[in-house]
């Protein structure tokens, strides 16, 4: 089987911002199963993840990414300090951010933060229901939504 394009007939360039090697390949690698074209980029922690999508340090050739997956819990700070930069810089705010975490208070720790993400989801245990996760992902923010152009 190809892989699909997005709606736009583009590759989708999206940033992983996980701390976790394992939960980063087994995203990666779901997303590469369910052959959904994309070019994926990995940050393990907040600065990293804000340098690049800032285009800062090492990553000033790095790509806009058209979405970006959110770890809520990262080493030395949440995931509210990305969310947070994206969202006060009004070039990187109407990139969408989807918050992942581990555990079922994700839409309270989203309600806490003064930053809105675009939507939050948990994490799976089983690789079933992380296949399940994935393939809805793709339906819904790589079919169905559609981002206005840039201004």
């Amino acid at each position: 089987m190809d892989s699909q394009p997005s709606a736009s007939g583009q590759e989708v360039e999206i940033l992983l911002v996980e701390d976790n090697p394992g939960d980063a390949r087994l995203v990666q690698e779901l997303f590469s199963d369910a052959h959904i074209l994309n070019r994926f980029h990995v940050a393990t922690d907040h600065r990293e993840a804000l340098d690049f999508v800032t285009q800062r340090g090492e990553f000033t050739d790095a790509p806009r990414p058209d979405i970006v997956l959110l770890d809520w819990h990262l080493p030395r700070a949440t995931g509210e300090e990305v969310l947070r930069g994206m969202k006060e810089d009004a070039a990187l705010s109407r990139i969408p951010v989807i918050v992942l975490t581990g555990s079922d208070v994700g839409e309270e720790l989203i309600q806490t933060s003064e930053f809105e993400a675009n939507a939050y989801l948990t994490k799976p245990v089983t690789p079933d229901d992380f296949i399940s996760l994935v393939r809805s992902f793709e339906f819904f923010w790589l079919s169905v939504i559609r981002s206005p152009p840039d201004l």
